[in-house]
């Protein structure tokens, strides 16, 4: 057993395939990846990790019941995040941000992760596969990941305190393979905070800039062979040096931090386009 804290879900005691996995280069990987892409860069700090959100999900997964199966797939389903996060997507010009859904399969395979499973008695295909109506459901329905990083994020952003996520959670339950409400109150809540977290924090005009900034210097730094596309899917810290280490790699990523064409970008109106979201939680037809 090994055990895994939490500020949203608390103290877990967890079997050892768990610890396999997050000692795993894939996993570790993400503990270097930005959750909220390059707004570290003009906010440091938004800051939390991949992983935070990765276990986050996992551990939710796990407190609503799911099965060991479904805890693995929700620990494993960004390993194949790019670098900056939803960066990636914008470089390539996804505008679902689902680039990195696209190369989930190949680089799962690629990892050593096919032969921990194997050794607890899983396989990639299960994973792969599965249908893990509690870690994914789409929108506008809650599931383990848009939840996680729904609290997650926002606790990070100050919009709520930690106490706030963690009340919340205890309101919420599975019913029919999904996750609902037990009351009116805590459905309002949630789906105003996602309204609020959107507004805040994904569509925020200053956070937009860096977000789109940095992958527009990104993009033209592969088309010019400065950097690979296959960087991408390194860590935060690698592509930002390996962008630092020419002239106008290093004055553009200054510029971000120094929010120096923000002003410009504010006159022009924002150019990228964030995936619209909106939530509608179910609330629980249990009687309670």
């Amino acid at each position: 057993m090994i055990k895994v804290s939490d500020v949203i879900y608390g103290n877990f005691s967890l079997p050892k395939i768990f610890g396999d996995l997050i000692q795993t280069r894939a996993i570790q990987r993400l503990g270097k990846i930005h959750h909220s892409g390059a707004i570290f860069l003009v906010n440091p700090e938004i800051c939390h990790s991949r992983l935070e959100h990765s276990i986050g999900v996992m551990l939710l997964i796990r407190a609503l019941g799911g099965t060991e199966l479904e805890q693995i797939a929700g620990l494993l389903h960004d390993i194949s995040h790019t670098a900056f996060s939803h960066v990636g997507d914008y470089v390539v010009d996804n505008t679902d941000e689902t680039y990195h859904e696209q190369l989930f399969s190949e680089v799962l395979a690629d990892s050593e992760i096919p032969d921990i499973l194997d050794k607890h008695g899983y396989s990639v295909t299960q994973v792969v596969n599965g249908n893990f109506t509690i870690l994914e459901q789409p929108l506008p329905y809650l599931c383990a990941d848009r939840l996680d990083y729904t609290l997650r994020d926002s606790v990070h952003a100050r919009l709520i305190t930690r106490e706030e996520a963690s009340a919340f959670v205890k309101t919420v339950m599975v019913e029919e393979h999904k996750i609902v409400v037990k009351n009116k109150e805590s459905a309002f809540w949630i789906d105003q905070l996602f309204e609020k977290l959107n507004r805040e924090l994904f569509n925020a005009p200053l956070y937009v800039y860096a977000n789109q900034q940095l992958g527009i210097l990104i993009r033209e730094l592969i088309n010019k062979g400065e950097i690979k596309e296959t960087d991408l899917l390194k860590d935060d810290t690698y592509l930002l040096n390996k962008l630092r280490s020419t002239a106008y790699g290093n004055d553009a990523v200054k510029a971000i931090k120094q929010r120096r064409d923000f002003a410009t970008f504010l006159k022009k109106g924002a150019s990228l386009k964030i995936k619209e979201r909106f939530l509608k939680a179910d609330v629980s037809t249990l009687v309670y």
